[in-house]
C-alpha cells in the first residue's frame, strides 16, 4: 500500500498556494465543494420498478500526481471516453443510467484542494454534461486505512468525501444509508447497489447493515444484487498477490464473501490495484443449484498502472468452503509487461437477468481485448 505523508509542504507558482498538513490535524477551511448534482437523477426506486433494461458504467483509482494543483490529465481523457459513451447509448433500448467509482478519488482525501481542483470538476461534467449520477466508495487514498473511526487524519478525508458527495450519495438518516459513514445504497430497475467502506470492513455494525439492506429486498424485483468497495477479495497484484492478502481484503472473504452467495450477489465492483482483473466464484446454492458470482477490479482511472505479480493463495479459502462447493476461476489476469494494463472503465449491460461486460480504453487507439481475440466482452451469467 502507498504511504500517505503525514507532514508536507507543496508550492506551486501558478496556483501560487501552500499547504502544510500537520500529523494527525485535519486542514482548515471548509472542506471540499459539493459535485454537481446529476441533471438527470435516478427516479424514486418504486417509480423504476418495471425497468429490466439499460446500462452503467464502472472504473476507479482516479488519482494523480498533481492532485491539489491541477486536473487530473489521465482521469480526464477517461471522463472523455465515458461521456462518448453516455452520448452514444443515449438513445438506445440500454442507455446509461449511473457510474460507479471503486475509490481513491484523490491522492490525499483530507486535503480539500485536491478534491477541488483536481477530481470534481471532472464529475461535474459526468453529472451535467452526461446527465447521470455518481457514486463513489471511499478508497485508502480518501480516507486512510485507519481502523479508529475517531482517528483525525480519517476524520478529516470523511468530512471531505461528505462535502464532494453531498449531492450525490442518499444523506445520512436516509433508509439507505449506514448513518454518518460513506455506506450507502441505491435501487434501479431490477438491479440493487450496495456499496460499503472496505478501509473498515471488519467492522461488525457496518456487516449487520449491509445484510440488513439485502434481507429487506423484494428479490422477485431485484433479480441483480451489486456490491461496490475498494480492497478486492482477490488479487494477482501487489495488494494480493504471493505477497500475501491484506486485513481488508481478508476482511471481504471471510466476512461478505459469505454474505454475498447467501444473497446471491451477482456482482462485485473493487479497485485498489491500478489494473483490469476479472476473477469468478463459483458455488452451489441452498438447492444444489450452481450459480456464480463475480469479482471485477477495474481500477485503471489514472492512477500509475499496476502489473500482474502472480495468484494469490486461495487454497485454504475454497477448503473453508469446500460444503457450498467454493471455486475460483481466474477468467482475466492482468498483463505483467508495460503498457499491458491500459487506462479503462467498464460498461455493464442489464438486460432482465442477464448482465454482460465490455472494458472501453480511455484512447480508443489502444487494443485490449481481455476476453478474446474479438475484443467483445462476456456474459456474467451462470450458464456462458
Amino acid at each position: 500500500m502507498i504511504a500517505i505523508a503525514l507532514s508536507a509542504i507543496a508550492t506551486d507558482s501558478r496556483s501560487a498556494r501552500a499547504q502544510v498538513i500537520n500529523p494527525g490535524q485535519a486542514l482548515l477551511g471548509a472542506p471540499a465543494r459539493a459535485i454537481a448534482a446529476p441533471k438527470r437523477p435516478l427516479p424514486s426506486e418504486d417509480a423504476s420498478a418495471g425497468v429490466t433494461k439499460f446500462s452503467f458504467i464502472a472504473y476507479g483509482d482516479t488519482r494523480g500526481s498533481r492532485d491539489g494543483f491541477d486536473l487530473q490529465q489521465t482521469h480526464a481523457l477517461v471522463v472523455n471516453r465515458i461521456l462518448d459513451v453516455i452520448r452514444q447509448r443515449s438513445s438506445t433500448s440500454s442507455p446509461i443510467m449511473f457510474v460507479l467509482q471503486s475509490g481513491d478519488a484523490v491522492t490525499s482525501g483530507r486535503d480539500p484542494a485536491q478534491w477541488n481542483a483536481s477530481f470534481s470538476p471532472l464529475i461535474d461534467r459526468i453529472t451535467t454534461e452526461g446527465g447521470v449520477p455518481y457514486f463513489l466508495a471511499p478508497g485508502n487514498h480518501d480516507l486512510t486505512s485507519s481502523t479508529a473511526l475517531d482517528n483525525p487524519i480519517r476524520q478529516a478525508g470523511l468530512r471531505n468525501y461528505l462535502g464532494a458527495l453531498a449531492n450525490l450519495i442518499p444523506p445520512s438518516g436516509s433508509p439507505r444509508r449506514f448513518t454518518d459513514w460513506p455506506a450507502f445504497a441505491f435501487g434501479y430497475g431490477n438491479t440493487f447497489v450496495l456499496s460499503i467502506d472496505s478501509n473498515l470492513s471488519p467492522d461488525r455494525g457496518q456487516l449487520a447493515w449491509a445484510r440488513g439492506q439485502f434481507e429487506g429486498l423484494d428479490r422477485a424485483r431485484y433479480v441483480n444484487l451489486v456490491a461496490l468497495m475498494h480492497h478486492p477479495a482477490f488479487s494477482s497484484g501487489p495488494h494480493g498477490g504471493p505477497s500475501g492478502v491484506e486485513a481488508e481484503s481478508e476482511a471481504i472473504r471471510e466476512l461478505y464473501m459469505p454474505l454475498f452467495r447467501q444473497m446471491h450477489v451477482r456482482l462485485v465492483i473493487a479497485g485498489h490495484d491500478h489494473f483490469f482483473e476479472h476473477w469468478v466464484e463459483h458455488y452451489a446454492d441452498e438447492s444444489n443449484q450452481p450459480r456464480r458470482i463475480d469479482l471485477v477490479t477495474t481500477a485503471g482511472g489514472g492512477a500509475p498502472t499496476y502489473y500482474y505479480e502472480g495468484e494469490p493463495a486461495t487454497s485454504a479459502y475454497e477448503g473453508r468452503y469446500a460444503a457450498a462447493k467454493v471455486h475460483l476461476e481466474h477468467l482475466v489476469k492482468p498483463g505483467s509487461a508495460p503498457g499491458s494494463n491500459p487506462f479503462h472503465f467498464v460498461v455493464l449491460s442489464v438486460d432482465g437477468a442477464s448482465m454482460s461486460l465490455e472494458v472501453v480504453t480511455a484512447n480508443p487507439a489502444v487494443a485490449f481485448k481481455p476476453y478474446g481475440k474479438s475484443g467483445a466482452g462476456t456474459s456474467l451469467d451462470v450458464i456462458k
